[in-house]
C-alpha cells in the first residue's frame, strides 16, 4: 500500500460473489507501509497484532543469556569478531536507529536497517543495543561455563548459541509484499499451481552447488531421473565438478515448483532459505536433517508437517517411495505444512517475532544502551510521493 487512508474496504470474491465475510472494512486511519507513526503503547500494539505472549524459540535462546550488559559487549564482541566476521553493532535509542558496521563485506545491513526502521515506524520500540552477525553461519560456538556472547543471527546451529531472527530473505519478503519482490508468503499461495491428484509425482529440486550433499542429490536424479527431477541452476562452489554434475539447467519460476507432488529441501551453505515458501504451497516437503535452523524450525514436527530424511540422503528414496505408497497421508502433511506457515509465517508473524524479541532482550539489559563513538543514524526513507499524515502527531485530512 502506497498511500494511507481514513478507512479501506476489500472485496474478496469468485466470479461476481463475495468470499466468507467479504467484504471487510477496515476503521482507519490506515497508513501505508513507509509513514512513520509509531504507536506509543506498545502493549496495545501487541494486543491488536495478536502477538503471542511468548515464543518458545526466544525463550531458548534468550536462556543463555542471563544478564546482557551494553557497556561490556560494546567491547569485547568487536575484539572478539569485529576483524575476521561482518557484523553490525545496533543501538534503538528514543526509537530512532544507530547503527557502527565492522568488517569489509557489510552490504547485507540493508536488511537489517529496513526492518528495524519499519518496526519503528509501526510502534515505540524499547531502548535496546545488540550485534547482528550479516554472515551466513552462527558464531557463538563457546559453551557454558565459558563467557558467551550475545549474537543475533539469521541462522542457528545445534552447535552454537546465536540469538536467531527470521531470515533476512523471508523478512524482506514481508516488507516487499506486492512491491519489488516476486516471491512472498502470499504470492506463493496464490500460485500453487495443480490440484494434488494432478501433480507429477516425480520429486523435484532446483539451486546452487552450495553443499556437497546437493551434490549426491544430482547424482541420485541421474541414477532414477523418474523419481526424482534434480539439477543445479547454478556452479560457485564445486565448478571443478561440473562436468561430472552439469550442465547447469535454466531458472524456472519459484510457483512452477509446484507443479510437483513432492519437494525436496536440502542445505546449503546452512539452512535452505526456500522452507517457508516450500511449505506455503500445496506439495508435500521432503526435509533433510540438519544441525542448521531458522526461527520456525523447533516448532516443526516430522511426519506432521513434512517428511524427514538422513543427512545423508541414504533414506530419500525410501521416503519417496513411502510418500507414493501413502498418498493421502502425504497429502495431509502437505495440507499440515500450509496450515503451519499461515499461522506462523506470515508478516504479523514476522512483526511479532521481532519485536518480542528485542523486547525481551532489552529486559536483560543492566545498563543503559548508549549511542556508541562511530555510530551513524540510520535515516528514514524519504517518501515524497506518498506523504503521510499521522493523526497520533497531528490530525490533518487524509485520501479517502
Amino acid at each position: 500500500m502506497y498511500a494511507s487512508y481514513k478507512s479501506l474496504r476489500i472485496d474478496v470474491k469468485t466470479g461476481d460473489k463475495h468470499v466468507a465475510d467479504s467484504p471487510y472494512i477496515l476503521k482507519g486511519p490506515i497508513y501505508h507501509e513507509n509513514c512513520d507513526c509509531p504507536h506509543e503503547n506498545s502493549s496495545a500494539w501487541l494486543e491488536e497484532m495478536n502477538c503471542p505472549q511468548t515464543i518458545p524459540q526466544i525463550q531458548r535462546d534468550l536462556a543463555n543469556f542471563p544478564i546482557v550488559d551494553p557497556d561490556k559487549i560494546a567491547k569485547e564482541i568487536p575484539q572478539r569478531f569485529g576483524q575476521r566476521q561482518s557484523l553490525c553493532h545496533y543501538t534503538i535509542k528514543n526509537n530512532e536507529v544507530y547503527i557502527k558496521t565492522y568488517g569489509e563485506h557489510v552490504g547485507f545491513r540493508i536488511f537489517m536497517d529496513a526492518i528495524l526502521l519499519s518496526l519503528t515506524r509501526k510502534v515505540k520500540m524499547p531502548d535496546v543495543e545488540f550485534f547482528v552477525n550479516l554472515g551466513d553461519w552462527p558464531l557463538e560456538k563457546r559453551k557454558p561455563p565459558q563467557n558467551l556472547h550475545p549474537i543475533f543471527s539469521w541462522c542457528g546451529s545445534s552447535e552454537s548459541k546465536d540469538i536467531v531472527m527470521p531470515t533476512y530473505d523471508l523478512t524482506d519478503s514481508v516488507l516487499e509484499t506486492m512491491g519489488r519482490v516476486s516471491l512472498d508468503m502470499m504470492s506463493v499461495q496464490a500460485n500453487t499451481g495443480p490440484s494434488w491428484e494432478d501433480k507429477n509425482t516425480t520429486a523435484f529440486w532446483r539451486g546452487r552447488d552450495s553443499r556437497k550433499e546437493r551434490l549426491e542429490l544430482v547424482k541420485l536424479s541421474r541414477k532414477y531421473p523418474e523419481i526424482i527431477d534434480a539439477a543445479f541452476t547454478n556452479f560457485f562452489f564445486f565448478k571443478h565438478d561440473e562436468s561430472l554434475y552439469g550442465p547447469i539447467v535454466k531458472h524456472i519460476s519459484f510457483f512452477d515448483f509446484f507443479k510437483y507432488k513432492y519437494q525436496i529441501n536440502i542445505d546449503g551453505t546452512v539452512a535452505a532459505y526456500r522452507l517457508p515458501y516450500l511449505l506455503a504451497g500445496n506439495s508435500v516437503v521432503l526435509k533433510q536433517d540438519s544441525i542448521y535452523y531458522e526461527h520456525f524450525y523447533n516448532e516443526l514436527q516430522p511426519w506432521k508437517h513434512y517428511i524427514p530424511f538422513k543427512s545423508d540422503l541414504s533414506d530419500l528414496l525410501e521416503k519417496l517411495q513411502w510418500a507414493k505408497d501413502h498418498d493421502e497421508e502425504a497429502k495431509n502433511i502437505a495440507i499440515s505444512g500450509q496450515e503451519f506457515a499461515r499461522n506462523n509465517l506470515m508478516g504479523d508473524h514476522i512483526f511479532c517475532y521481532y519485536f518480542k524479541l528485542f523486547q525481551e532482550y532489552a529486559g536483560l539489559q543492566v545498563s543503559e544502551p548508549k549511542i556508541r563513538d562511530g555510530m551513524e543514524k540510520v535515516q528514514q526513507p524519504d517518501d515524497d510521493l506518498f506523504p503521510c499524515t499521522c493523526h497520533r502527531k497531528k490530525v490533518q485530512p487524509m485520501q479517502s
